[in-house]
């Protein structure tokens, strides 16, 4: 049975290239992100366990169960008490925040998120000159020092959260943080100088510990934790490595999900090929498994025989992916290094579970996208070894596949539209799903439909034109799958391309008619806090009418975690149009809600709910007022109420309103009161929402890059029908030929025959992207974004039906050449 499949499969090879590149493709995508991931993943891992060593734990400000920070500072009494715990060999006060230095072109250097200072307490090794002791020195880091061209002595533009300020380099030092070498900065200062930045006088953000010898770590976490204020947690070195390096990787581990969505699809597309290719290789060699069954084969020997050729094409093909994905995942590091992108040096890593799930994926999908061929082949009755051609399917097969189609696109569309009346992702998700399969289903009916209302056009090409028209709908099944690969990927692109037009245009409208009336918003480049003087000077400023930071600290309410955000709420009427349904802002310790929230809860007005604030104290805040919003919901309350439990009243941006509305000269002013620090952004409401569709579109054209791939093998698929579709019209091209149909219009009908079945998967894709964006848009709409509304951006649609037809004429190149090529005497002489 082995040396058969095998030598059907050498027979074929030609026939089988497509499906094995489609294959290749879709598991080298795979292969790649798993091992790019976990390459990053682990080099990262292993910088951030070198930014840790000689540390065992450390005490900080506690985090909330979802990750935010109370903000509280360490003082010298608790680091006395942790140098006299009994496993402590040395205790050390850590200050560090975030520090934008800029470059010799004035930019910040590095991310935001890794652009950090710290005080020098004697950890790092200097390459050149010596530590920083008083105010205005500092030091930086080798790969800094490279990266800018700085050297000892050089004066350097440092931006704190605040103006900038003028520093000299004492010394540059070696140090292996995870975040340099994740593309960022690190700056030391002598300690009070760090602390009159970061925190307070003799104050600190965390003290690291030293075990003693025999001292595990998670004792001396234990005996840490009992000196430990409310506010403040002692966590070890491997959990602090573990955060570091997953902050660091999280942008990576972020895209792998949608890479392998992409890449999922890319397979599922593929898998329309696979059944293709193997139906008319089972059509063609009808006689010869007929044979097979009348001397002896059972229906289960030839069903495992073929599916035995899928397992081979699928594990030859799967292998070459796998290899090729180590190669692109191992090139990947190499090519964001070439560009600009710092990454932490690390071996490949090819885990033992990507090359199992990459070889279960490849082969599976083969092996499943196969069967449905390999069991009509066992159904091909020995009689059928007396005639040329096994019987087609019959009619009632159609119909009960176009039945079951209608009912899952009925299905699938009610569920669309239930999903946009209660508010329900899922549903709309499985509502879409559905209907994607019933159209898939249906697509035999539809092709025969849709291509009819074409033909008054094919008929203007004469007789080659009418012959393309029969024979895209001869054979129903093939067409369905043909055109089912171009339009899963089409679908989706036209899906996210609606979406994302009718969000720039409900964001647009958010920025000139929504509930924000201020004119700018303050902000630091790593979405850091700003620091407390940058309210005042900003409210010094002629022409500023108000100004309000928005502060926001996690906190206990009701029992339960809540994030509370402050505002100077006398001021705030000149900044926000909050939608109040009841009640309002109130003097004294009160608290408004959104509405969702109290009718939920059922509160009332003048209700009151405990709170917990990161400090310990507790107290209670009364209801005074409830408002609807779509874009910031939650508990709001005056900074009065908040500030007196937090120890450095921070706020990550601050909303500004001037006389006169946003103007050029305004945001010169502002910038120039800020000293025009390169870590501080001023930015008008155009340019938030600016900022916004930027990244909505950034994420569009990746995945315009990602579904391109499933255009790829959609492509490939056409490219295999009509080449096995000409092998097996070469009789009939032949006599066309003979009785006068030359070369040139023989290309030109298997063209047409290609430009409508690719034109038809457009359509198809174009108008249920449609449907789902509408879809999309309309649960959106539903949840309280009043703004939102149907985009249809009609020359990007246009552009996918043209891209479609272009599929369609080149995939036809090579058939169409093979096609005119046939030689008439062979082919008609041909049994």
């Amino acid at each position: 049975m082995w040396k058969a499949v095998l030598r059907e499969v050498r027979a074929h090879k030609a026939r089988l290239a497509m499906t094995m590149l489609a294959v290749l493709l879709g598991t080298a995508f795979v292969s790649g992100t798993l091992v790019f991931t976990d390459t990053i993943s682990a080099a990262y891992r292993g910088s951030a366990e070198q930014s840790f060593t000689g540390v065992d734990v450390q005490l900080r400000a506690a985090r909330s169960q979802a990750g935010h920070d109370t903000a509280r500072l360490i003082d010298e009494r608790l680091l006395t008490q942790a140098r006299a715990l009994p496993g402590v060999a040395s205790a050390s006060g850590l200050v560090a925040g975030f520090a934008a230095l800029a470059g010799k072109d004035g930019e910040m250097v590095g991310d935001g998120w890794a652009t950090r200072g710290t005080n020098s307490d004697g950890r790092h090794p200097f390459a050149e000159g010596r530590a920083p002791q008083a105010a205005g020195e500092i030091a930086i880091d080798a790969r800094t020092a490279e990266r800018t061209g700085y050297a000892v002595g050089d004066t350097v533009r440092l931006s704190v959260s605040g103006p900038v300020l003028d520093q000299r380099v004492t010394g540059i030092f070696r140090t292996d943080d995870g975040n340099v070498a994740a593309g960022g900065t690190l700056t030391l200062f002598d300690t009070a100088t760090a602390q009159a930045l970061f925190a307070e006088p003799a104050r600190y953000n965390q003290i690291e510990l030293t075990a003693r010898p025999g001292v595990s770590a998670e004792e001396l976490r234990r005996q840490a934790q009992t000196i430990a204020p409310p506010g403040i947690e002692a966590v070890t070195a491997a959990q602090l490595a573990t955060e570091q390096a997953d902050g660091n990787a999280q942008s990576v581990k972020t895209l792998a999900p949608v890479l392998l969505a992409c890449a999922g699809i890319a397979l599922f597309v593929g898998g329309f090929l696979i059944v293709n290719t193997f139906t008319m290789l089972v059509a063609s060699r009808t006689r010869q498994l007929a044979l097979l069954r009348a001397v002896g084969a059972s229906r289960g020997q030839v069903t495992r025989s073929v599916l035995a050729e899928a397992a081979v094409v699928g594990f030859v093909a799967t292998a070459a992916g796998l290899a090729t994905g180590v190669l692109v995942g191992a090139g990947v590091p190499a090519l964001l290094a070439a560009t600009g992108d710092t990454v932490p040096e690390g071996a490949i890593v090819v885990s033992p579970a990507t090359v199992l799930i990459v070889m279960a994926l490849g082969v599976g999908v083969t092996l499943c996208a196969a069967w449905l061929p390999a069991r009509r082949a066992a159904t091909v009755p020995p009689v059928a070894a007396m005639s040329a051609v096994h019987a087609p399917a019959t009619a009632r097969s159609l119909v009960v596949r176009n039945i079951a189609g209608g009912f899952l696109a009925a299905a699938g569309a009610a569920l669309v539209v239930a999903a946009t009346a209660v508010d329900s992702e899922g549903l709309l998700a499985l509502g879409g799903f559905l209907l994607a399969i019933g159209v898939i289903v249906l697509t035999p009916l539809l092709s025969r439909v849709l291509i009819a209302a074409a033909r008054p056009v094919l008929r203007r090409f004469g007789v080659v034109g009418l012959l393309a028209g029969q024979n895209a709908v001869r054979n129903p099944r093939r067409t369905a799958a043909t055109a089912s690969a171009l339009t899963i990927g089409l679908t989706l692109i036209t899906a996210l391309t609606v979406t994302a037009a009718s969000a720039d245009k409900a964001i647009d409208k958010l920025a000139g008619e929504g509930f924000v009336r201020a004119d700018y918003y303050v902000s630091m480049a790593n979405a850091g806090p700003l620091a407390a003087q940058t309210e005042k000077t900003l409210s010094d400023l002629d022409g500023v009418v108000a100004v309000s930071p928005r502060r926001e600290i996690p906190a206990r309410v009701a029992g339960g975690e809540q994030i509370v955000v402050g505002f100077r709420t006398a001021q705030l009427d000149k900044l926000l149009d909050i939608d109040f349904t009841q009640g309002g802002f109130a003097p004294g310790q009160t608290v408004i809600v959104d509405q969702e929230t109290a009718d939920a809860r059922g509160w009332r007005l003048g209700d009151t709910v405990d709170v917990t604030w990161p400090d310990g104290a507790g107290g209670e805040l009364t209801l005074s007022g409830f408002y609807t919003s779509a874009f910031d919901d939650g508990f709001k309350t005056d900074l009065s109420v908040m500030d007196p439990h937090l120890d450095r009243p921070t706020a990550p941006e601050i909303l500004v309103a001037t006389r006169g509305g946003a103007s050029e000269a305004t945001e010169v002013a502002l910038r120039a009161a800020l000293g025009n620090s390169p870590a501080i952004r001023v930015q008008d409401r155009q340019e938030v929402a600016d900022g916004i569709t930027g990244s909505v579109g950034l994420v569009l054209n990746l995945l315009y890059g990602m579904l391109a791939l499933a255009v790829v093998v959609a492509v490939l698929g056409v490219v295999n029908t009509l080449a096995m579709s000409v092998h097996e019209r070469a009789k009939e091209i032949a006599l066309l030929r003979a009785v006068g149909l030359d070369r040139r219009r023989v290309k030109r009908m298997v063209r047409l025959e290609s430009l409508v079945i690719a034109l038809f998967g457009g359509v198809l894709g174009v108008g249920l992207g449609t449907f789902l964006g509408w879809g999309i848009g309309e649960l959106v709409a539903s949840i309280g974004i009043d703004t939102w509304t149907l985009v249809l951006p009609w020359g990007r649609l246009a552009l996918f039906l043209a891209t479609a037809g272009l599929v369609g004429v080149l995939a036809a190149l090579w058939p169409a050449r093979r096609a005119a090529r046939t030689d008439m005497l062979a082919a008609i002489n041909a049994e």
